[in-house]
């Protein structure tokens, strides 16, 4: 008798799924939407299969729904994940993440001489190569890669 064994993940009544995370991005994406202090239930699964991708990370965070500046910090690192609002269990909304052409307060200048790294502007880049995740600066025109890049807390 062969018995598969599953894990069993309960839905979630209110609240978002970000599902097809590349798996080494699943700590990057909790980090910068700031769940690892999230008082609410947050239900993490890495290295899942996924006929889609072969394998993925999902994250399932109760109560909570996000801001475009959240969606636009997902897709910077995980482009080709899906994000699904849940209400009363049933799906209200669900897209895919999509580099923005513009980036605004999210990521820091790396140019230490960039005006927003010592006065109080909020930082602009326009995104060059979505592709390879290129930046760059509105302000000093300087070119930020998804290697260094750096979001703003």
């Amino acid at each position: 008798m062969d018995t598969k064994k599953e894990l069993v993940v309960p839905r979630i009544e209110n609240g978002t799924v970000i599902d097809h995370i590349p798996t080494t991005a699943v700590y990057q994406v909790l980090r910068i939407l700031g769940l690892e202090q999230y008082p609410d239930e947050v239900l993490i699964g890495n290295n899942l299969n996924s006929q889609k991708f072969g394998r993925k990370g999902i994250i399932k965070i109760k109560n909570k729904h996000f801001t475009k500046d959240d969606t636009d910090k997902i897709a910077l690192v995980a482009p080709y994940a899906t994000i699904i609002d849940i209400e009363n269990y049933d799906v209200i909304n669900k897209v895919e993440a999509e580099i923005p052409d513009h980036i605004n307060n999210i990521i820091k200048c790396m140019n230490p001489k960039c005006i927003t790294n010592f006065e109080q502007i909020p930082t602009q880049f326009d995104v060059v190569d979505k592709e390879n995740l290129k930046l760059r600066c509105h302000y000093c025109e300087k070119f930020t890669t998804k290697d260094a890049m750096k979001f703003t807390e």
